[in-house]
């Protein structure tokens, strides 16, 4: 005799593998869109710290602004400025525990940020904890704002 729920399990089967599906395609999706905002964040870090003012202009969203760590807000135009100039000269300008979050075309970035270099003749090192927020355009992630507060050592 066969159980009572026998006649509907190939329709449950059915029923969970959609389920499965519809799950699974949204989180492949997400993870690949994270992805592409991590290579986003490695191609602006590695344009930095080259000093790449001509990469830089592509990455960064024309009304980019960054709130750095004594509160001093600075524009895409200050960044390109600085990239020519290349002061501050880095040797080091690497991101770490990076956590992204997505929410439609807006992606928030949280990590930490390492620095070592040269500005204005002075060496200098310092960590800090960051918040990137990029936007989604033409199919590219590109940085909006960002804020950094310095770690204390």
């Amino acid at each position: 005799m066969r159980p009572r729920f026998a006649r509907y399990a190939p329709n449950m089967l059915r029923t969970l593998v959609v389920w499965s599906v519809l799950y699974a395609v949204p989180a492949l999706a997400q993870g690949a869109e994270e992805k592409a905002v991590l290579q986003a964040m490695v191609e602006w870090c590695a344009a930095a710290q080259k000093s790449d003012a001509a990469a830089l202009e592509q990455i960064l969203l024309d009304d980019y602004t960054l709130t750095n760590s004594l509160g001093k807000i600075s524009t895409k135009a200050d960044d390109l400025a600085e990239a020519k100039k290349v002061d501050p000269k880095y040797e080091v300008l690497e991101n770490r525990d990076m956590k992204v979050r997505i929410h439609g075309n807006t992606a928030v970035v949280t990590g930490r940020t390492r620095v070592k270099g040269v500005s204005g003749g002075q060496a200098f090192s310092a960590d800090f904890q960051f918040t990137d927020t990029l936007l989604k355009v033409q199919g590219k992630w590109r940085p909006l704002a960002s804020h950094v507060s310095r770690m204390a050592n």
